[in-house]
């Protein structure tokens, strides 16, 4: 059965058995590559999330600035961005003291850029959605999925650092086009412009 899924925009087959909620989406081929003149439409920011993995998770502490670090994300057709972590991280203590987070979404070519993406946050001890998370996970840092052979190592893998999924459901977006020098001599026609906050899920401009 093909379904449609709004938020980002393309359609995947997916099992009539299957809960769709916990279905993650495969490493994109290629990842979605920013405009360097103009800023991301609405659409272009949800495609630059799906297809991209990594990010720096930030979080609220409460005496100093934002917590931050860097981790694999892993996108769920509805929407979702969901982060592995250990249940005695403090990731996912402050989760459930919070429930903000921001994930910065990189790009790992040159020129680079990144998307601020805003969102709410809770915590999910589901075993088996911390395992699954965990082998997307290591197929995106290898490159390719992992074979359901290492799928016993995963869990137990999982069980023995307690590990947690952190579900992120965006709310709203920041971006700025990438804007860089090849060469010295363009100094004079590097510009900058400001950008603004976009809700997730806004309309590209008719």
């Amino acid at each position: 059965m093909e379904t449609l899924y709004p938020l980002f925009g393309f359609s995947v087959n997916v099992s009539d058995s299957r809960d769709p909620s916990d279905m993650l989406l495969p490493l994109a081929p290629e990842p979605y590559t920013a405009p360097t003149d103009r800023d991301m439409l609405p659409s272009e920011r949800r495609e630059f999330v799906r297809t991209h993995r990594t990010c720096v998770f930030g979080y609220r502490r409460r005496s100093d600035g934002p917590a931050m670090s860097v981790v694999y994300y892993i996108p769920t057709d509805t929407g979702e961005l969901l982060v592995s972590t250990m249940a005695g991280r403090g990731k996912a203590r402050v989760v459930e003291r919070d429930g903000k987070v921001s994930l910065c979404v990189l790009d790992e070519r040159w020129p680079f850029t990144y998307l601020q993406v805003y969102a709410d946050a809770s915590l999910d001890s589901d075993r088996e959605l911390a395992v699954d998370v965990m082998m997307a996970v290591a197929g995106r840092m290898s490159g390719e999925p992992l074979g359901e052979e290492a799928r016993p190592h995963i869990r137990e893998m999982s069980e023995r650092e307690d590990r947690v999924v952190i579900r992120c459901r965006p709310y709203a977006s920041y971006a700025t086009p990438p804007r860089h020098l090849h060469r010295n001599d363009q100094v004079e026609q590097l510009s900058h412009w400001v950008s603004g906050v976009v809700p997730w899920d806004a309309a590209d401009p008719s």
